[in-house]
């Protein structure tokens, strides 16, 4: 059972019990004892007190109801000091007063039933007690105070957690019965409490060092003390007093019931007499009425005309105000949504005004940073051009330092060829001058002999030829020698002709960058950085239409220079896997099987219509027009940006979602934002190693 209960009001029939118990105890020659048991109390009223104290009840009997406190409040426990019986027990009490000790008087106490955890010490102080019933209860241990109980004939703690008694219990020499549960029991053991109540004193006395006397040899005064005699328990023991004690309450509650059964027979005469009474006075009545008839009916009749009239008045009064009441319903919605609209709208515009303050802020925050690190790249943007031109311009004089070295030696190379070749023409003059004076003599010698001639004249045919095939391929080297230095001195003219065009273009550019705009250089400086060459170009214009499309579709067109430099085509890319693939520079796995997955698709479309196939004349001649020689193209002159430059914004080529950012140097690609670049040390595009990275600001 719980241990609260809510408090509940009486039903109509514990009401009328309550107050037909309480009449009863307050009428003259009633007994001692108030009755206000199965009243569904949760408190005892304060006129049960009230009629203890003053009439001097001796039995006070609760049992049966809802008490969680035997006290409630603003009531006194003295008020109960003549009450020899209490019973409560069957309610929910969960203490005793802590000075319940003030009932002197009080010889029954039974509080069976009940959510007790602990008796009051006081209780030692109830010297008359003679039983004490605290079955089926929460109690864990009984107070050292019970030894002092010294008419305490019966103890019942059953049902209870209770597994030592105290060691004062062998002072209570009047005890005769003691109900406990043996088998929980320690102290003391099972097989002591399951003997009986003189085992269980025995065994304390003896703990205690004191002598065990058996209970009858102890006198007690009975429950009523009025012209009664003390009596002795008899030789038999404890069962004959208790019984005797019994047989007593039961006599004074069968008393107690025949004056209940006489109080009701006079109760009910009197409802006779008051019966008779009524009846006569209806007669009277009747007699009356006869005369009061014939008024009662006009009145009636007048009476239902007019309320007729009041009812069909009432129904157009109730109508009216119905149709009152709702429109003043729809009124009051309306203006009720006009007021929540009304509401809404003014959060609303405190909000967007919040925002709108909040959005100044910002901005005003976001241009003083804008300003500052717009000056900040300028600065920057401005010391990289610098840097780039002064890189430039050394290279420039250390390209003019080895020109005019080589224009040195190559001057002393031909001065050397020329004072080799008078050296030359020197010694050939002299050998001649010796073949001469060795050709006279011999002619003198040959003419005497004609063999000697004829073998003489064979000899100089075959040196006139030797001669004749040397002059010839001397002859031949100095016409290369002359069509060399001619080319030479060609080339140098063109690029002497080349730097004056060039100084041209600077100048044009210069004036049109005082009056165009500024940072003019370092757009016209990333314009020419930004210029694929010549022959990437012609090879992407030699890639596959298809392949082409394909990259375009999925957002990889910045890979097309890697494909067209590495001669790439559809019937490739079926043979290749995505490690080739990343071997070539394409590192986003998704994109390397979407690649050849989308590769794949064609082929097999193509093998069913070989119609979207493309002719292979016009692949191979688009593959093989970059080899064939061509004339040099015209140089490309670059030209002013125009007055409005309009960036056009590429994206990211790792996440493929933001817009590029950032310049990689020495480079110069613009590939990339500003999330992906931070882990990158070489360009996607190029593979170069990254030096230095610039964030770009775009000016509203």
């Amino acid at each position: 059972m719980p241990l609260f209960f809510r408090k509940r009001k009486p039903s109509e029939e514990a009401r009328k019990r309550l107050e037909y118990q309480m009449c009863l105890a307050k009428e003259a020659g009633a007994d001692d004892i108030l009755d206000i048991s199965k009243c569904e109390l949760s408190e005892i009223p304060f006129g049960a007190f009230a009629t203890c104290k003053v009439l001097q009840k001796k039995v006070l009997i609760v049992h049966t109801n809802h008490l969680t406190s035997l006290l409630p409040k603003s009531c006194s426990l003295l008020s109960l000091a003549t009450i020899k019986v209490l019973d409560l027990h069957n309610n929910q009490l969960a203490a005793l007063p802590e000075d319940i000790g003030q009932l002197g008087a009080l010889q029954v106490l039974n509080v069976e039933r009940n959510q007790l955890t602990y008796l009051p010490r006081s209780i030692g102080n109830l010297i008359q007690l003679q039983t004490l019933n605290v079955k089926d209860n929460k109690l864990k241990e009984l107070p050292d105070t019970v030894g002092e109980l010294r008419s305490l004939r019966t103890l019942d703690i059953s049902e209870n957690e209770i597994q030592k008694l105290p060691q004062m219990l062998a002072h209570v020499r009047t005890l005769e019965t003691l109900s406990l549960d043996a088998s929980s029991m320690i102290h003391p053991p099972p097989e002591v409490c399951g003997a009986g109540t003189t085992a269980i004193q025995q065994f304390l006395c003896k703990e205690s060092g004191l002598e065990y006397y058996p209970p009858s040899q102890y006198l007690l005064p009975v429950l009523e003390q009025d012209g009664a005699e003390n009596s002795r328990d008899s030789p038999d023991g404890p069962p004959d007093g208790f019984s005797r004690e019994e047989v007593k309450w039961q006599n004074r509650f069968s008393d107690y019931e025949k004056r209940k059964e006489q109080k009701m027979l006079e109760k009910l005469e009197f409802e006779r007499r008051l019966d008779l009474g009524q009846r006569e006075h209806a007669q009277l009545l009747q007699q009356s009425s006869c005369q009061k008839d014939e008024i009662l009916q006009t009145v009636k009749e007048e009476q239902s005309r007019l309320e007729q009239g009041l009812s069909e008045r009432q129904r157009y009064l109730d109508a009216e105000r119905q149709r009152l009441q709702e429109q003043l319903k729809q009124t009051e919605q309306s203006i009720a949504n006009r007021i929540q609209k009304l509401l809404q709208e003014n959060q609303r515009q405190k909000k967007s005004a919040e925002i709108l303050k909040s959005l100044e802020n910002e901005r005003i925050r976001m241009e003083q940073l804008m300003s500052i690190t717009q000056e900040e790249t300028e600065n920057l943007r401005q010391r990289e051009i610098a840097a780039a031109m002064q890189q430039m311009l050394t290279e420039s004089c250390k390209n003019r330092l080895i020109q005019m070295a080589y224009e040195s030696q190559r001057q002393s190379l031909v001065q050397q060829a020329c004072s080799s070749m008078a050296e030359m023409d020197e010694r050939f003059q002299q050998i001649l001058s010796w073949q001469q004076m060795d050709q006279n003599k011999a002619i003198s010698q040959i003419l005497q002999e004609s063999a000697m001639q004829k073998a003489a004249f064979e000899a100089l045919q075959v040196k006139k030829d030797l001669m004749h095939r040397q002059i010839r391929n001397q002859e031949v080297v100095s016409g290369q020698r002359r069509a060399l230095s001619s080319l030479l001195q060609q080339l140098l003219k063109e690029k002497k002709q080349r730097e004056e065009e060039l100084r041209e273009i600077l100048t044009e550019l210069e004036a049109k960058s005082e009056t165009k705009q500024e940072n003019y250089w370092l757009i016209q400086y990333q314009r020419l950085l930004n210029q694929k060459p010549l022959s990437l170009k012609l090879q992407e214009e030699g890639m596959e239409r298809q392949l082409v499309a394909l990259l375009v579709q999925l957002s990889a067109e910045h890979y097309l220079p890697i494909f067209a430099h590495h001669r790439i085509s559809l019937d490739m890319l079926s043979r290749m896997s995505p490690g080739d693939l990343a071997k070539i520079g394409v590192s986003e796995a998704g994109l390397q099987h979407e690649i050849l997955q989308r590769v794949q698709e064609l082929l097999a479309k193509a093998r069913i219509q070989p119609e979207l196939e493309p002719p292979k004349g016009e692949v191979l001649g688009a593959l093989e027009s970059p080899t064939h020689p061509q004339e040099p193209p015209e140089p490309v002159r670059p030209s002013a940006p125009p007055a409005e430059l309009q960036p056009q914004a590429s994206e990211c080529v790792v996440c493929l979602e933001r817009e590029a950012q950032m310049v990689f140097l020495t480079c110069g690609h613009v590939c990339c934002c500003q999330q992906c670049c931070q882990p990158l040390r070489t360009c996607p595009l190029c593979r170069q190693e990254i030096a230095q990275r610039l964030r770009i600001y775009h000016s509203s």
